[in-house]
């Protein structure tokens, strides 16, 4: 690798430093009792209302439906992640300061890997939350299940619910869009050495020594 490459390898495990600053997703509710709109912001290792009192809101509104209550603590995943973009981070910098194009792939496709899990467990999490409801619940719609979208918006009989990717996301795409780059660049630059290697050794055997011919 380039000293370019080994540079652009660097900024992209430091690019999930936006994990730890922004939110990672944004889950917005629209309802008749809160025209202004109430929503959640979920971070690396934790849950918060985008307003104080969002979550406590929201929490209020899914007793009576049923729902489960959002309690930040007790979500395992929320533990996990931290450290796990830790682990990214570093073995980001360790293949930058390493310089080994295989190992960028290494590393992509661990970060690829649990990105999908990721995502998949939010599903399965939002299916639990909107269909494991409390049986005894003062409203009940048969039939009905609450599940939020993972990406878009859904209607839930008074609210209109959006999720969406927030900040901290947005930066784990453009550090997984830039190891990418760093590997096709890599790649692309030992072609165009290889190729360069080959013309040089084509032009050196190509050349007769007169000596060789005449004598000395």
């Amino acid at each position: 690798m380039t000293t370019q490459s080994k540079i652009l390898m660097a900024i992209a495990a430091l690019m999930l430093v936006g994990v730890y600053l922004f939110p990672i997703w944004s889950i917005s509710l629209e309802a008749p009792q809160y025209p202004e709109g109430i929503g959640l912001n979920i971070w690396v290792d934790t849950i918060e209302g985008k307003q104080p009192q969002d979550l406590q809101n929201i929490n209020g509104l899914n007793h009576y439906i049923g729902m489960k209550p959002i309690t930040p603590d007790s979500i395992p995943e929320l533990q996990i992640m931290p450290p796990l973009f830790l682990v990214l981070i570093l073995g980001g910098l360790a293949v930058a300061a390493w310089g080994s194009r295989k190992w960028i792939m290494v590393w992509l496709s661990l970060f690829v890997t649990l990105a999908i899990v990721g995502l998949v467990d939010f599903w399965l999490w939002e299916y639990d939350y909107g269909h494991n409801l409390d049986p005894n619940a003062p409203i009940k719609v048969p039939g009905m299940s609450y599940q939020p979208p993972l990406i878009g918006t859904k209607q839930l009989l008074n609210m209109r619910t959006t999720s969406m990717p927030h900040l901290g996301f947005i930066f784990a795409l453009i550090s997984m869009g830039l190891a990418g780059f760093t590997w096709w660049r890599s790649g692309k630059a030992n072609r165009e050495k290889q190729a360069e290697l080959k013309k040089e050794t084509k032009k050196t055997k190509g050349q007769v020594n007169p000596n060789t011919l005449y004598g000395s």
